[in-house]
């Protein structure tokens, strides 16, 4: 019997398919190495992804231990504020009123005691209210809200201008930011007491760092005497007491504190300011700044459907809804809450006074 080439040829790949089968990878590992290739080719083909995406890929490790630190410390960052601003008031009240009483004429130590008292009271308020008030978080229940995309954390429909949060590890109405001074996001309800806060804290501090100048170059120069004293004589060392130079060191500690306070916190109100004078927030500033650049190639011009006007902007934001709202809900303590439910957003196409005023 005469055996052809080709059945030869047949046979050979027969056996070789047969040896391939047997000596194949295990299933585990290639379903590994078929998800590893998928993951690698979403980075390059997928018509989604862009340098934002890779660079939040690249550095998820990084916002991770942020986000921890801060999840683990914010009660931490809290008692620091506290103490801070306990500090200063305690210097305020046993070093420099005494020194007030005695030293300015009685028109001047009634604006002293008026003004600091009531900065006292606003950033008190305030900040108890951001710190305890709820941002305003989004219901797991199923209802037939409006949304306008689907979070890819929760899986649950997100209402406009919604936000998730990595260290709430929940979805936020309105979100801003989240403040680790607070242990608390800045969200639709507590918006206004984490803007009101900067602001009184600012002018706190501008109050401190100018009335106190005088104090702070004089109890430096009296420190400096000392010093020069106590290190080419050995006499005299009862010329500054104790008591005397922990007056002065409080001083000191004092101005240079709020001064410092105050340029970081100043900085960061005025930024907000503009940012409430937009109908924005923080997030929302990046993202209309990219659909900005997105229909500016296009020859269009991006338009905030959230902002009303500078000044509506305000009053929506404070809540102003007639002349006496200025003074009852803007320069005294008011736990009124925010016009709207942070679910549903009035957009107007034409800017008009939203509040009469």
């Amino acid at each position: 019997m005469r055996c052809c080439p080709g059945q030869v040829l047949r046979c050979l790949r027969l056996h070789w398919c047969c040896r391939r089968g047997r000596s194949k990878v295990p299933l585990w590992i290639r379903e590994t190495l078929a998800y590893t290739r998928v993951l690698q080719r979403s980075l390059y083909y997928n018509s989604l992804t862009d340098s934002d995406v890779v660079f939040d890929s690249i550095f998820e490790p990084v916002f991770w231990m942020v986000d921890y630190i801060t999840r683990r410390f914010g009660t931490v960052f809290v008692c620091l504020v506290v103490v801070l601003i306990s500090s200063i008031v305690v210097i305020a009240y046993i070093v420099l009123l005494p020194l007030v009483l005695y030293t300015y004429s009685p028109l001047w130590i009634a604006w002293h005691l008026c003004f600091g008292n009531w900065i006292i009271v606003m950033i008190a308020f305030h900040y108890y209210k951001a710190a305890k008030t709820s941002p305003g978080f989004l219901q797991k229940e199923k209802c037939d809200r409006p949304f306008v995309s689907v979070c890819k954390k929760c899986i649950l429909p997100k209402p406009a201008r919604t936000h998730h949060c990595g260290i709430c590890n929940r979805c936020i109405l309105k979100m801003d930011h989240h403040c680790p001074w607070l242990n608390n996001c800045v969200g639709h309800f507590n918006h206004r007491y984490f803007f009101s806060f900067c602001l009184f804290m600012t002018l706190g501090c501008a109050y401190c760092s100018i009335s106190g100048r005088d104090l702070f170059l004089n109890a430096y120069n009296a420190l400096e005497v000392s010093y020069c004293w106590n290190y080419f004589t050995c006499e005299c060392p009862g010329l500054f007491p104790f008591l005397e130079r922990m007056i002065h060191k409080s001083i000191i500690y004092m101005w240079v504190l709020t001064s410092t306070a105050g340029l970081a916190l100043g900085a960061l109100t005025i930024w907000h300011a503009l940012l409430i004078s937009r109908g924005e927030t923080s997030i929302e500033r990046h993202v209309n700044k990219k659909e900005n650049t997105r229909l500016a190639k296009r020859g269009r011009i991006y338009v905030n459907p959230f902002s009303y006007g500078r000044l509506d902007n305000w009053k929506v934001f404070l809540g102003v809804e007639k002349r006496s709202h200025w003074v009852t809900r803007v320069l005294l303590p008011s736990g009124h809450p925010p016009r709207g439910d942070g679910l549903t957003w009035d957009i107007f196409s034409v800017h008009h006074d939203v509040i009469p005023v």
